[in-house]
């Protein structure tokens, strides 16, 4: 063999291991791609539904403290958990929730009942714990009334009034009609566990910050201020 044909070979082989080298490291590179994608969380959806304890507290007309009992509602829905960063996500929703409080008196009792659809719009943290997941979530939300009652008991017959939904009470407007404002918006937090097989439980506390009584345009001394406030329960299976 020649020097020429010699250092031909030579360079073929350099060519040759170089190219192996070249298709070794795309190999890995792509396992490790695909291992990754494998690994990172996914976008998931959840069917949600619990139990609502809730109260309409604030002040009344004088100023004074609202002394309202605690009325059982439920919530029904749906949400998204989009990832965010390692453990957090961001959880969307929208969800159909009664709420409402019951008022004792010595003439009458009465329960008001306000039908909201809800969008919850949450921060989670989510770790592995034993054989599943621990999860707690803060954030905001805004809810819109789409419907609601005023039931009244007393020794004389049940009166049920429809409420409607306005933010200002004009003299015109009639005496025995319950006005609500639609809009409401608060804050939301809750704990839970969710197990592998994606079946989860939370408890839910729920505080609302803007006032959801209407407003009488020709009473401006009036101090009433109603919030939505309360706790819950919810179970639901993520996908």
């Amino acid at each position: 063999m020649t020097i020429s044909e010699y250092l031909l070979f030579i360079h073929l082989k350099l060519i040759s291991m170089k190219n192996r080298l070249f298709t070794s490291l795309l190999i890995l590179a792509l396992s490790v791609s695909f291992a990754s994608a494998q690994d990172s969380p996914k976008t998931s959806f959840a069917i949600i539904g619990g139990l609502n304890l809730q109260n309409m507290t604030g002040k009344a007309y004088n100023g004074d403290k609202l002394n309202n009992d605690m009325l059982l509602g439920f919530h029904i829905g749906f949400n998204a958990q989009i990832p965010i960063a390692q453990q957090f996500y961001f959880q969307p929703g929208l969800l159909f929730s009664a709420k409402g409080s019951k008022t004792k008196s010595e003439m009458s009792n009465s329960t008001t009942s306000i039908n909201y659809l809800e969008m919850p719009l949450n921060f989670v943290y989510k770790t592995a714990c034993g054989n599943g997941s621990f999860i707690a979530g803060a954030g905001p939300y805004v809810a819109y009334g789409i419907s609601g009652k005023v039931k009244t008991t007393s020794d004389l017959p049940t009166i049920e009034s429809d409420i409607e939904f306005k933010n200002t009470i004009e003299l015109t407007d009639p005496l025995d009609v319950p006005f609500y404002k639609a809009f409401d918006a608060g804050a939301n937090a809750f704990v839970g566990y969710e197990m592998t097989n994606g079946v989860f439980c939370q408890l839910n506390m729920q505080l609302g910050l803007l006032k959801i009584n209407s407003e009488y345009s020709e009473y401006p001394d009036d101090k009433t201020a109603v919030k939505n406030t309360g706790f819950g329960i919810s179970t639901g299976y993520r996908f």
